[in-house]
Formats: C-alpha cells, structure tokens, sequence
C-alpha cells in the first residue's frame, strides 16, 4: 500500500466498512470504524427526522472529530498505513440533508472548527452503487432502523456527496461504481479495487470508473 491514509466512503449500504476491513487486514493496517451504534439518537431519527436531526448530527460530528483526533490514533495517522471507513466531511453531507437552514448555520460554524484540525487522506475512494443495490444490501444486513429508508433520501445524499467531491481540492478521489460486483466474496472484484488504487495518481485529483 503506498498511502499512509485511506478513507472508504460510500453510501448507506455500499460495503464500505467491508473493504476497509479487508484493506486493514491485507496490508496490515490500523482500522478505523465509525461508531454509529452508540449514536442514542439514530433509532429516533428514522421515526421522527425533523425532531432528532439536529442532535444526531452533532453527536456523529462530536464522535468523527474524537476519533480521527484521538492522541493515538493521530500518532498511527503519521506513522503507519491505517484506512477508515468515514471521512469527517461525512458530517457536512449528512448536515446538509438533514437540518434546517437555521440549524445548519449552527453546525457548520462548529464544523468549520473541527475541519481545520482533522488530518485530511492521501487518498479518498467512494463506492459507488444503484439505489436498488443499496436498498438490497440495506435488508441484508437487517438493521431495523434502516429498513423503512427511502430511495429519496439516499438519492439525495448520493447528489451531495458527488456535489461536495467534484467541487473539493483537498485530497484526490477514486470513485467506483460497484452497481455490479461483489468484492466481498468475488477475489477477483476485490483485487480489481486494489489496481485502481495503485494506479490513481494526485494529479487526477478524480478519477471514476465502473468495475464488472
């Protein structure tokens, strides 16, 4: 691996977590997973939005910043390779789609703070994948305050995840759409991912391709 620092993004649903996991454990890599699961607003917020969006983004942005920000996992940022399966720009997209006008004021001069103070990657990649694979991947996994999410909404933070990486100068961006392959349990797929991770350089600051 010749990066120090790998981010996976993707979509709700897009395997993200899966290929990191796998990154780390092929290139023995220090692994850093976003800890959704202690978010105590996130069940509320699928049944009520509006009312629980505010504190759930906060909680998630509070939560990315003291990780990617820990002492020790800061110190393994600029010593050995570790690969995440989030970026702290996660937020910003999240926030945008889901707060008030007033409320995202708030959150963005917070974020603004955090931002500036977090390690950027050396490379991000962002799985790419149709709705309706989402959506299958989504029942898979069986998480029940995902399962009513509807294809609006992930249509919508698809459109402002591209927004933001097209408009970013920050790191470079590898974008695969992964509509039609399963690296999870196809070798080959997996391996086809590492090629193009190897041969993406930063002056292509993005670079897309479709992999089947």
């Amino acid at each position: 691996m010749k990066y120090n620092f790998l981010v996976i993004e993707g979509n709700i649903g897009s395997g993200k977590t899966n290929l990191a996991k796998q990154i780390a454990i092929d290139f023995n890599g220090k692994l850093i997973l976003e800890e959704f699961a202690d978010n105590p607003f996130l069940p509320n917020f699928y049944q009520e939005a509006e009312k629980n969006a505010l504190p759930l983004e906060l909680f998630f942005m509070a939560e990315r910043f003291h990780q990617l920000n820990d002492k020790k996992n800061k110190s393994d940022l600029f010593s050995k390779f570790v690969v995440a399966d989030y970026s702290f720009f996660k937020s910003k997209i999240f926030a945008q789609n889901n707060l008030k006008e007033d409320e995202l004021n708030l959150f963005n001069r917070l974020y603004d703070i955090m931002f500036s103070n977090v390690k950027k990657p050396e490379l991000l990649i962002y799985l790419h994948s149709k709705v309706e694979r989402l959506q299958q991947n989504i029942r898979l996994r069986g998480r029940k305050f995902e399962q009513e999410i509807k294809n609006e909404y992930l249509k919508s933070i698809e459109e402002k995840y591209f927004d933001y990486l097209k408009k970013q100068r920050d790191f470079p961006v590898l974008i695969i759409d992964v509509s039609s392959i399963d690296f999870v349990n196809n070798k080959e797929s997996y391996k086809n991912i590492l090629k193009e991770i190897n041969i993406i350089t930063e002056e292509d600051q993005i670079r897309s391709i479709i992999l089947e």
